[in-house]
């Protein structure tokens, strides 16, 4: 191809208020690998790295999470038998400690500080005032350095909406339990819950005026888009113009599933009052906004996610799989070989979402690999055995191969009480972050390449 008439990796598609972004096409020209490109010196358009970080509460049954052996030749443990298909791609890491998380002389509150101190390794200031102080969370820390290279700097994505104010937990504000991101140490970012705000943050730019007419009208955003399109398709390769229509059916496929999901009511649940037009099923909203974050990443609207399956401390339901209780009160089992059962489910039910995250990046070309393998995608929570409320040896994983810069397909024990955000420098650091220190990091985590 003419590299003359090379699209550029920032073309849009335009129309009346919207703006789609494209995935990486073949007429954009090669993509070389961050890896490749730092240690080669190998010009030309470099593949982004991604990161995604993705909260489940209450802890785990560890004994059923984590591998007896370590190293490469691992057996999955039914807790992560969902990840069979993604194995080869995945870190499992074992001896990470959130030592913030803990009391540390501040008594109860341990879910407010499981989710404050995750991401950011800051003790949180016991307050269920104004008066909330953190710290800032790896993901802001990655903003903060390169989120002017895309056009959203980051991504803050939930289930459960959050709280601004009152005491949830032991004299915590709710802010704590139900955020992830800081800006800084007294800026919780909200998270965005609705997929369908969720989606139209990504591609649209219009004023509500035009929302409102648009949704009257029932049109897709692709029909505002038509005929950039069509000039677009003129233009590329056939293998272009496939993934076009593949990406093009992938944007449909979500804005008909939104449709649907608002024909019906929100569901129940005695813990928060759900917000309006969200899909009644805890999966089916789940995967929406999954689908979204593939989509961010795949069109390089963001590089930068964070994504809460469930507050800190949720006492959700979960009856698709026949679980009435509470999570959090299952979670306190008291050794309850019934409640541990149910955990279990509810273990296994959060994993099979992130397998399905996982197959999906992993089934998107980008240059000469996938998404999956040009991200790094974290699971795990700030709590590790739930009905004790420990905050060491987490349940961590870290999937994707970060542009060539992790070695996947492991299990990697850590010595006891290493920082969890060393774990975070050594991320950063492949996003080309460098930061000496952040919250209680003692270094960079070695043993992931």
């Amino acid at each position: 191809m003419d590299t003359s008439k090379q699209l550029s990796r920032r073309t849009f598609l335009r129309g009346l208020g919207v703006s789609i972004a494209l995935p990486w096409l073949e007429s954009m020209g090669p993509l070389t690998s961050w890896a490749t490109a730092a240690t080669k010196g190998v010009t030309g358009q470099v593949t982004p790295n991604r990161m995604a970080f993705l909260y489940v509460p209450n802890g785990k049954i560890m004994e059923d999470w984590t591998p007896t052996q370590v190293g490469a030749n691992y057996e999955l443990t039914d807790i992560l038998k969902p990840l069979v298909n993604v194995k080869e791609k995945t870190l499992v890491l074992s001896g990470l400690t959130a030592d913030k998380a803990r009391a540390n002389g501040d008594g109860g509150g341990d879910h407010a500080r499981a989710m404050a101190a995750f991401l950011t390794g800051a003790q949180p200031r016991k307050t269920s005032g104004t008066d909330i102080h953190a710290g800032i969370s790896v993901d802001q820390a990655a903003a903060s350095h390169i989120g002017a290279q895309t056009r959203l700097p980051s991504l803050e994505l939930g289930i459960d909406p959050g709280y601004r104010a009152g005491n949830c937990d032991s004299g915590y504000s709710c802010v704590y339990s139900a955020t992830m991101a800081w800006k800084s140490a007294t800026q919780p970012l909200p998270k965005e819950v609705n997929p369908k705000l969720a989606f139209e943050r990504l591609f649209s730019t219009e004023p509500n005026a035009q929302k409102i007419q648009r949704d009257e009208e029932r049109k897709s955003i692709l029909d505002f888009v038509k005929q950039d399109s069509k000039d677009l398709i003129r233009q590329v390769s056939g293998n272009d113009a496939r993934k076009l229509d593949e990406y093009f059916s992938a944007i449909r496929d979500i804005e008909m599933r939104i449709e649907s999901a608002e024909k019906f009511p929100p569901i129940e649940n005695p813990d928060y009052t759900a917000p309006e037009k969200i899909p009644a099923d805890f999966q089916e909203h789940v995967r929406l906004m999954l689908d979204l974050i593939a989509l961010a990443f795949q069109t390089d609207v963001t590089r930068i996610v964070t994504f809460t399956l469930a507050n800190e401390g949720s006492n959700k339901t979960y009856p698709t799989i026949n679980i009435t209780d509470g999570h959090h009160n299952l979670s306190h089992h008291g050794g309850d070989k019934a409640k541990i059962e149910k955990i279990r489910k509810i273990d296994i039910l959060h994993t099979q979402q992130l397998a399905y995250l996982l197959e999906k990046l992993d089934s998107i070309a980008e240059g000469e690999g996938t998404l999956l393998d040009h991200s790094m995608i974290l699971y795990g929570s700030g709590n590790s055995d739930g009905n004790r409320h420990s905050h060491h040896d987490l349940p961590i994983l870290l999937a994707g191969q970060g542009c060539g810069t992790l070695k996947s397909g492991r299990h990697i024990q850590y010595p006891k009480e290493t920082p969890l955000n060393n774990l975070w420098l050594s991320m950063l650091n492949r996003m080309d972050v460098n930061l000496r220190q952040l919250g209680d990091s003692t270094g960079s985590l070695e043993g992931l390449s």
